[in-house]
C-alpha cells in the first residue's frame, strides 16, 4: 500500500486536467470511471481545450466539462485575461480536494498553486516549483502505454485499477447517432457491414502515400466489401483525400469532412472493422470497439497502440523507429511507413475480419 495514499472517502470533488490533442484526452477516459467506480459520491469535473471537449462530453462519470479556448492568446492580452480569470473563478467555486494532471503543462502547477486543493497529482518533472505545486508525483515510463501512465496517477494515490474498469469511454449521443444511421441509410449500409478507413492525419509524417491508399481501397472493393472514408473538415485533408478517391475509382462512400467528432464515434461504432493511422479517429474506434487494422510508423505503438480492442498493427523493420520525428530528416515524410507494401495491409485487414 501507498504509504501516503489518499482516502476517497473524503473527498468530495475532484479535478482532472487533460490539456493536450484529441486522442490523448480520449485515453484519459478511463481514469474517471475508475474515479467514479471508487467514489461514487464524489464530483468528477474535467479541463481541457476546448476543441478536445468531444473527447469526453457525454461521459457518465463526468460532472463539468471546463475548457480551456486555445483561441484566447489570439483576442489579445486583455482579453485573455479576463477569459482566464473568469475560469479560475469558476474552478475555485468548485473547491476540489483533489486535482489529477496528467501531463507536465505548466498550467497545471499555476492551477494547483492558485485552486490550494488538499491534495495535487501529477507526473514527476525537474523544477523546484512544480514540487512545491504538487503534494504527490509519479513516473512516467517512456514505453508504457498512454492509457496506463494516466492511470500511474491513480496509483500513485493508492487507487488500484482493475483490468475491466480500463476500457475507453466515448459517448456519441443520441443525436449523433442518428445523424450517421440516417447517412448510412441513405447509402444503403447497415450495421457492421462495412469498413471504416480514415487514411489522412493532420500530421503528415504520420501518412500512408496517396498511391497505396488508394490501391487499397481498390482491393478491398474487388473483395466485396462496402467501405465508408473519412476525414475532419480540413482543406488539406479533404484535398489529400479527394485525390485518394480519385484514383481508387468507384465504389467508395465519401462522408469526409461531413462528420462531428461525435459522429465520427457513432460511425466507426457501427463499422465491422477501422482501418487508419496512429490519429485521434484510431482511438475512437477503440473507444467503441471496433476491431482495428492501423499503421504505426514514426510514433510508438507501445505507448500509442489501440486499446483493448482486436487489432492488427503493420509496421516496417526499420531499427530507427520510433523515432517520433517529423518525418525522416524532418521533412514530414516518414519512410518507415511509405514503404509498407500495400500487400502487408490488404492481409492484415483480411485477418482480423476472418477471426473467429
Amino acid at each position: 500500500m501507498v504509504p501516503d495514499a489518499i482516502n476517497l472517502s473524503s473527498v468530495q470533488r475532484i479535478l482532472v486536467v487533460k490539456l493536450r490533442h484529441h486522442g490523448d484526452v480520449l485515453l484519459s477516459s478511463p481514469v474517471f470511471q475508475v474515479l467514479r467506480n471508487r467514489a461514487p459520491h464524489a464530483e468528477l469535473d474535467a479541463l481541457v481545450y476546448a476543441d478536445t471537449r468531444d473527447m469526453l462530453a457525454g461521459h457518465p462519470a463526468i460532472a463539468n466539462l471546463h475548457t480551456v479556448d486555445r483561441a484566447w492568446k489570439r483576442q489579445g492580452l486583455v482579453a485573455q485575461a479576463r477569459h482566464e480569470g473568469a475560469l479560475i473563478k469558476t474552478l475555485s467555486a468548485r473547491k476540489y480536494q483533489l486535482i489529477l494532471h496528467l501531463t507536465d503543462h505548466w498550467r497545471g502547477a499555476w492551477l494547483a498553486q492558485a485552486l490550494r486543493p488538499r491534495w495535487s497529482v501529477a507526473p514527476n518533472r525537474a523544477s523546484r516549483f512544480w514540487r512545491w505545486s504538487f503534494s504527490h508525483r509519479y513516473p512516467v515510463a517512456a514505453s508504457r502505454h498512454t492509457v496506463e501512465t494516466n492511470l500511474d496517477a491513480l496509483r500513485r494515490v493508492g487507487v488500484y485499477p482493475e483490468e475491466s474498469e480500463k476500457r475507453l469511454v466515448m459517448e456519441p449521443g443520441p443525436e449523433a447517432t442518428q445523424r450517421v444511421d440516417a447517412l448510412l441509410a441513405a447509402q444503403g449500409l447497415a450495421p457492421k457491414s462495412f469498413i471504416h478507413a480514415h487514411p489522412t492525419s493532420r500530421w503528415l509524417f504520420k501518412a500512408w502515400t496517396e498511391a497505396k491508399n488508394a490501391e487499397l481501397l481498390r482491393a478491398l472493393v474487388r473483395d466485396g466489401h462496402r467501405v465508408v472514408v473519412t476525414c475532419a473538415p480540413d482543406a488539406r485533408e479533404q484535398a489529400i483525400l479527394g485525390r485518394i478517391l480519385a484514383a481508387a475509382g468507384p465504389g467508395v462512400t465519401d462522408l469526409s469532412g461531413q462528420l462531428t467528432l461525435r459522429e465520427m464515434g457513432a460511425l466507426t461504432g457501427r463499422a465491422r472493422l477501422f482501418f487508419g493511422v496512429d490519429s485521434a479517429p484510431m482511438h475512437i474506434a477503440s473507444a467503441m470497439g471496433t476491431p482495428v487494422v492501423t499503421l504505426f510508423g514514426p510514433s510508438g505503438e507501445a505507448m500509442w497502440g489501440p486499446w483493448m480492442v482486436p487489432h492488427r498493427i503493420v509496421t516496417s523493420g526499420h531499427p530507427c523507429r520510433p523515432c517520433g520525428n517529423d518525418g525522416c530528416g524532418g521533412g514530414k515524410i516518414s519512410e518507415c511507413l511509405t514503404q509498407l507494401p500495400v500487400e502487408r495491409v490488404h492481409s492484415a485487414i483480411n485477418d482480423l475480419l476472418a477471426r473467429p
